[in-house]
């Protein structure tokens, strides 16, 4: 499985760059987790439009649907340029009324995220995280590998369960430890970090960061939790699993 982080920032981007998703690929299957702001112009570094098999949405805050609109416009100029018109399949959770307009046309079709368990190669799980809106952390199974991805979430027990034993977990880190308890819907790198000990995942991977202070200290922090590697996740790198 190879994983590329297309941006990683929480809220919206900083210049020339993208919110939090990432684009994951297994025998030529690729598909998107969260489509924000930035993220289509990112995609298009490392796939074409037309590449594009799936998408997840874990939830409705601009900064995870932003770019939604534009693809739509994208598959549709693409359709009509192409031989063979490709439908685009967009998985979301269907408690918000924004759900019907994933579907565009004949160009994407909306799939209730929380009741599909299977996604081209990969086995999916979700469960809803501790967010201001309704919000699902995916696990994405394949060939005896999982990745986890929080989504936006505060502290919530239960993930430890989910995450257990993934070989990566992709956390949001979108506090310092100071602001514990004063913002909520997000963790600290501190947080993060308890949850991959508590997971006894491999590695853990840091997004959705803040956009203030040194983000590196967010690794400091999630180290006096997490015994194991950690990293802030880089634009355009490829981590394979």
């Amino acid at each position: 499985m190879k994983i590329i982080p297309l941006g990683i920032w929480g809220g919206y981007p900083k210049a020339n760059s993208a919110t939090s998703s990432f684009l994951v690929e297994e025998d030529g299957f690729r598909l998107l987790l969260d489509c924000g702001s930035g993220v289509l112009a990112s995609l298009q570094n490392y796939i074409s439009i037309q590449q594009l098999d799936a998408v997840i949405i874990t939830h409705y805050h601009h900064d995870h649907i932003a770019d939604v609109g534009a693809l739509h416009y994208a598959k549709l100029i693409q359709n009509q340029l192409a031989d063979q018109p490709k439908t685009l399949a967009i998985y979301a959770h269907d408690r918000d009324e924004q759900f019907h307009s994933l579907s565009y046309k004949e160009h994407t079709q909306a799939y209730n995220l929380a009741k599909t368990s299977q996604i081209g190669p990969f086995t999916i799980e979700t469960t809803k995280t501790d967010h201001p809106v309704y919000c699902l952390a995916v696990r994405l199974d394949t060939k005896g590998k999982s990745v986890v991805f929080t989504a936006d979430t505060g502290w919530k027990e239960s993930l430890s369960s989910f995450a257990q034993n993934a070989d990566l977990l992709v956390s949001e880190a979108n506090l310092y430890q100071g602001y514990e308890g004063k913002i909520p819907g997000h963790m600290s790198g501190r947080q993060a970090g308890a949850l991959a000990e508590q997971a006894a995942v491999k590695q853990l991977m840091l997004t959705h960061l803040p956009h203030f202070g040194d983000v590196n200290n967010l690794i400091e922090e999630a180290k006096q939790t997490y015994t194991n590697l950690t990293t802030i996740a880089t634009v355009g790198k490829s981590y394979f699993i």
